[in-house]
């Protein structure tokens, strides 16, 4: 920052982060889910076998894991917002969270598609 200006106190650029990310988070999550069940829908023969308790868990492990992911933005939002970029940051640091949802949402298909479509017959049978 340059001399003129104050630095926010940690506890505001904290809240800052959380209250852009948070949000952001609902968004993401909104994404992953509609492509998820369009993939469902759109092939749901192929995929009525899954719908066991494994499929469920590993369904929720999944989810865990894509919103692990997303907490990565947050040590990259907090190192900028403390640097003199911060002004401008805040004002484009949605293009980091567009790329990360695309991003995001490519892996999704990518595993749907590679991963999961092929062996859905596997992961009907009884987790017991």
């Amino acid at each position: 920052m340059n001399p003129t200006q104050s630095d926010p106190p940690p506890a505001a650029i904290i809240k800052d982060a959380l209250t852009f990310w948070e949000l952001g988070r609902i968004g993401y999550n909104a994404v992953l889910a509609t492509v998820t069940v369009a993939w469902v829908i759109l092939t749901w023969p192929h995929f009525e076998p899954a719908f066991t308790l494994r499929g469920g868990l590993m369904l929720l492990v999944l989810a865990a894991i894509a919103n692990v992911l997303y907490c990565a933005a947050y040590p990259i939002d907090l190192l900028i917002q403390h640097s003199d970029l911060r002004p401008l940051w805040r004002q484009w640091r949605w293009l980091l969270w567009v790329s990360g949802t695309l991003f995001a949402l490519m892996l999704t298909c990518y595993w749907i598609a590679d991963e999961i479509y092929p062996n859905v017959a596997e992961a009907a049978r009884p987790l017991w």
